[in-house]
C-alpha cells in the first residue's frame, strides 16, 4: 500500500502483436477467415481439405436434412428450457439421432442433460461439434441456441453419410450436447469430467445478424462482495455503527473510477443487491453482484486482481469486512481463441452456400458477449463463426432476436451451418497438412492452458 501498484503490460502486449500480425498480412500474406481485412476485396484461400465429390455428398445429405432441422428449430423454440433444465430439448436431439441409427448417452459427463454421440472409427485424429440447446429466462430462444443444436444435429448426421462410407477418412467425429451456456459454463463442466480427452479439435456456430468469420467474445467471470459492518441506530448512535453500504456505494463508485484506466477490451457491469433494511438502521450487510469481462485471458486476470484491490479499499476506507466470492457455482469463461486454419475452411463451405463470412476486424470488438466455448478453445484448436439469422440491427438476448430464431431464415441459416461444418470437420479429417497447420497455429498461439488453474 506504499507505492502504486504496477500496471499490467498485457493489453500492449497483445497490440503489438496483432499490428505485426496486420503488417505482414497487408505486406503479402492471406489473412485469416478468406478476405482481405483492407477494401474487402475477396483473396485466395489456401487449397486442400476433401474432394469436392465428398463435399457435395455432405451439403446434399444437409439438404435432404431441412424438414428435420426445421423440426428443431420450431420444438426447442417453442418449449424453452433454462440452464441445466434442458430435459425435454435433449431428448427432441436425441429423437432426430434416433430416427438415423444414432445412439447417443443421454447424461454424458455426469451432466443429466448433455449428450454424446460417435460416428467414424477408432484410428486417426477426432473433431467435436458442440451443440447448445438452452433458452434465456423469461425471453426464450432470444440467443438462437435452438439454431444451434440444429446446425450441430445437421452437421454430425450429415457426415455419418460419409464417416460410414467406403470413403471415408481416418477418424472420428463426436456430437457433444452442451447444456447451461447462459450464465452458467455448462462446457467447463464438460470439459473437467473428460468429455474433451481424446479429442483433437472442436466447432461449432452461433446466429446472429450477420454471417461472420471470428468476431471477439471477451471472457467472462462472476464476482459477488459482501460487506459486513456494524449495525447502530442511525440518529441516536451512527458514530457506533459501521455502515457496509457506504463500503457497497464507495466500492461501486471504484468501479466507475476504474473504468477511465481500464484497457477498451474490458467491461465490469454491477448491480447492489442488498443494501439494507431500514434507513434507521446503519446497514450491517451489503452484496454487490458483478461481471467482469476481457478480450484477453491475461488482461481478465490483471482486471479481477483490480476489483480485489478496489473492494478491500472500499472496506478498509469504512472499517467493514469484505468476502470476495469469484465464480461461486460456475466457471470463468475465457475468451474464444479462434483458430485461422480451420475458420479459412469455413468460409470456403460457407461460399458454396452463397454466404460470404465477414472476417475478423471487420465488425466493432465492442460488439461483444461471452460463450463458455471459449475454455474449449484454450484446450484445443476451435473456431465459433456467427451465421445470419435476422437483420443486422437485431442485437442477441432481444424478443426480437428469439422471433428471428424460428423464421425460415432460422432454418436456412441451420441447413448451411450444418453443410459448413460438416465441410470443415471433414477437411480436418481428410487433410494431414491441414490438421498439421492448424496445431502449428495452436501452439504459436500458446498451446493447451490448465483452465482450472488459469485465475489461481
Amino acid at each position: 500500500m506504499s507505492r502504486p501498484t504496477p500496471p499490467s503490460t498485457a493489453y500492449l502486449d497483445h497490440l503489438v502483436a496483432e499490428t505485426v500480425g496486420r503488417r505482414e498480412a497487408l505486406t503479402g500474406a492471406a489473412p485469416a477467415g478468406g478476405l482481405d481485412s483492407v477494401g474487402g476485396q475477396e483473396a485466395a484461400l489456401p487449397d486442400g481439405g476433401a474432394p469436392a465429390a465428398l463435399h457435395s455428398t455432405i451439403e446434399q445429405a444437409a439438404e435432404r436434412l431441412e424438414p428435420e432441422l426445421a423440426e428443431i428449430v420450431r420444438r426447442l423454440h417453442e418449449h424453452p428450457e433454462t440452464a441445466f433444465e434442458e430435459h425435454r430439448s435433449a431428448a427432441t436431439l436425441i429423437e432426430v439421432l434416433a430416427r438415423h441409427g444414432v445412439e447417443a448417452e443421454q447424461g454424458a459427463h455426469g451432466v443429466p442433460t448433455a449428450f454424446r454421440a460417435e460416428t467414424g472409427g477408432p484410428a486417426g485424429p477426432t473433431i467435436a461439434i458442440c451443440a447448445e440447446y438452452d433458452a434465456l429466462p423469461g425471453i426464450g430462444h432470444a440467443c438462437g441456441h435452438n439454431v444451434i443444436a440444429a446446425s450441430g444435429v445437421g452437421a454430425f448426421l450429415a457426415l455419418r453419410e460419409v464417416m460410414t462410407s467406403a470413403d471415408a477418412p481416418a477418424g472420428r467425429v463426436v456430437l457433444l450436447g452442451t447444456p447451461a451456456e447462459e450464465g452458467h459454463t455448462g462446457k467447463e463442466v464438460l470439459a473437467r469430467n473428460g468429455a474433451l480427452d481424446g479429442i483433437d479439435a472442436a466447432i461449432m456456430v452461433h446466429p446472429y445478424g450477420l454471417d461472420v468469420a471470428d468476431q471477439v467474445w471477451l471472457g467472462r467471470r462472476l464476482l459477488t462482495w459482501t460487506f459486513t459492518g456494524r449495525p447502530a441506530h442511525a440518529s441516536a448512535q451512527p458514530y457506533m455503527g459501521r455502515n457496509a453500504l457506504d463500503a457497497a456505494s464507495l466500492a461501486y463508485q471504484g468501479i466507475g473510477l476504474l473504468r477511465q484506466q481500464m484497457p477498451p477490451v474490458d467491461r465490469v457491469h454491477a448491480t447492489i443487491a442488498e443494501g439494507g433494511t431500514r434507513p434507521s438502521i446503519i446497514t450491517e450487510r451489503a452484496v454487490v453482484h458483478l461481471y467482469a469481462r476481457s478480450k484477453y485471458a491475461d488482461t481478465l486476470r490483471d482486471l479481477s486482481r483490480r476489483l480485489d484491490d478496489i473492494a478491500y479499499g472500499a472496506a478498509r476506507m469504512t472499517g467493514t469486512d469484505v468476502e470476495i466470492t469469484w465464480d461461486d457455482g460456475a466457471h470463468p469463461s475465457l475468451p474464444v481463441r479462434t483458430n485461422r486454419r480451420l475458420t479459412d475452411r469455413w468460409v470456403v463451405a460457407q461460399r458454396r452456400r452463397g454466404r460470404d463470412p465477414l472476417p475478423a476486424g471487420v465488425l466493432s470488438e465492442t460488439l461483444a458477449a461471452s460463450t463458455d466455448f471459449g475454455n474449449v478453445s484454450f484446450r484445443i484448436p476451435g473456431i465459433h463463426p456467427l451465421v445470419q439469422v435476422s437483420a443486422p440491427d437485431v442485437a442477441l438476448h432481444t424478443a426480437e432476436f428469439a422471433a428471428a430464431a424460428a423464421t425460415p431464415a432460422a432454418v436456412s441459416a441451420a441447413v448451411d451451418s450444418a453443410a459448413g461444418l460438416a465441410s470443415t470437420a471433414l477437411d480436418y479429417l481428410y487433410d494431414a497438412g491441414l490438421r498439421a497447420a492448424v496445431h502449428a497455429e495452436f501452439a504459436e498461439e500458446g498451446g493447451a492452458v490448465d483452465v482450472p488453474a488459469y485465475f489461481d
